[in-house]
């Protein structure tokens, strides 16, 4: 018999640690698998998730479409096309052109390049508008709103030795 005081097994009070809820679930699993290996049944299997006749996400990916995929996502399209256009410079502009003008950046609808003299800075201020036009063919309408053409880097003539007084030179670079 036993003591009316003693609590049960059910009445057990809760152990904070979770320690118990781990032991009853470890022993109902252990007397499920073991119920099913006595019986000399073998659970049942986990189907992997196949591909079905048509390709999906789960097939493997070439590089271009994940890449296209995740520029999308990114909405990097414009930026993507507009860069494309440095690497064929020459080829939109003209290898003269390109000879002595390079494309540095772009943003906001503002491509600017970099001019090899200020001879070449003026022509590029006379050819911007077709340019422009050229590039918008390229890239889609109202890509590209202003060129804002750059002359040449220079050397600073107000510190040093060699500082000129006065206006210093002008047109010495191109």
């Amino acid at each position: 018999m036993s003591d009316p005081e003693e609590p049960k097994a059910e009445e057990q009070p809760h152990d904070e640690s979770g320690l118990d809820l781990a032991k009853s679930i470890a022993r109902g699993l252990a007397g499920k698998t073991g119920a099913l290996r006595r019986k000399g049944r073998k659970p049942p299997p986990v189907l992997p998730r196949s591909s079905s006749a048509h390709p999906d996400d789960r097939d493997p990916q070439t590089l271009d479409a994940t890449l296209g995929r995740f520029v999308t996502e990114q909405g990097w399209q414009t930026e993507v096309r507009v860069h494309g256009v440095f690497t064929r410079w020459p080829v939109i502009v003209g290898p003269e052109v390109a000879d002595h003008v390079t494309p540095e950046s772009f943003a906001d609808g503002r491509l600017v390049v970099r001019t090899d003299s200020t001879a070449w800075a003026t022509q590029m201020k006379l050819l911007a508008a077709n340019v422009v036009r050229r590039l918008n063919d390229e890239l889609g309408d109202g890509t590209i709103e202003v060129i804002d053409v750059l002359g040449p880097h220079v050397p600073k003539w107000t510190q040093g030795r060699f500082r000129v007084k006065g206006r210093g030179p002008r047109d010495t670079y191109g």
